[in-house]
């Protein structure tokens, strides 16, 4: 009788061990409309430290400061928070939380259109900024853009089939790939992305008009049943 419980307990913890994780949605709301972004469990460090500002309230109040259509639309800069610093015509950008996440690149997770990102510093470690991010609106490329890309800013690096096949149909912003890291994507409201990186800007990539956020993370319940549309659950 006790090896037939040892056996179970075993065998739980095992199906434990195997079982799918959870995954965490976050809302963005704009004045441009709302987006719902899933939130990878394959970049755990950057997942974690998302959430952990999103229930702070960090990112409420905070702007998308820098747009460039056909690109990607960057926020999350505490900077933009402060009136002082926040005037219009000044830059933004230099904003953050005093810390750093080291960079988890995955070759499954690239540019495509509609990824959240996190923005950084140009340091050699590639180590993403502590609440700066970006998600990307991207274009779509042809074979032999991406071959000449390849060439140039990629140097010599190859883009596997199934992302050249995804740039080539949905499109994103391949030469970002292996050093930004990705760590999200937008399953519902991409069109806002579109419209917030067609506002009128300044010089500075600055939207004329502020473009103000807030971030809030979806219920367990609500999670679940995101799961179960899009065929994630366990």
């Amino acid at each position: 009788m006790r090896k037939l419980a040892t056996l179970v307990v075993l065998c739980l913890l095992t199906f434990s061990a195997f079982a799918k994780k959870p995954n965490y949605y976050v809302r963005i709301k704009t004045a441009y409309g709302e987006c719902i972004i899933r939130l990878y469990n394959e970049t755990p460090q950057h997942r974690d430290n998302f959430i952990k500002l999103v229930k702070k309230g960090h990112y409420n109040g905070t702007l998308f400061h820098r747009v460039i259509q056909n690109f990607m639309i960057q926020g999350g800069d505490p900077d933009s928070k402060d009136p002082n610093k926040n005037k219009q015509g000044m830059e933004l950008g230099n904003g953050d939380v005093g810390y750093t996440v080291p960079a988890e690149f995955k070759d499954s997770l690239f540019h495509k259109r509609g990824v959240l990102a996190a923005a950084r510093d140009d340091i050699p470690s590639k180590a993403s900024s502590g609440c700066q991010f970006y998600i990307v609106e991207g274009k779509r490329f042809t074979d032999a853009e991406l071959d000449k890309l390849i060439e140039t800013r990629l140097k010599g690096r190859q883009i596997p089939a199934s992302q050249r096949a995804m740039y080539t149909s949905v499109g994103g912003s391949p030469h970002l790939d292996q050093n930004y890291t990705v760590y999200g994507e937008v399953v519902s409201g991409i069109d806002m992305v579109d419209r917030v990186a067609a506002v009128k800007k300044d010089a500075k990539d600055r939207p004329i008009t502020d473009v103000p956020m807030t971030v809030s993370l979806l219920k367990k319940r609500e999670c679940k049943q995101l799961d179960k549309i899009l065929n994630l659950a366990r």
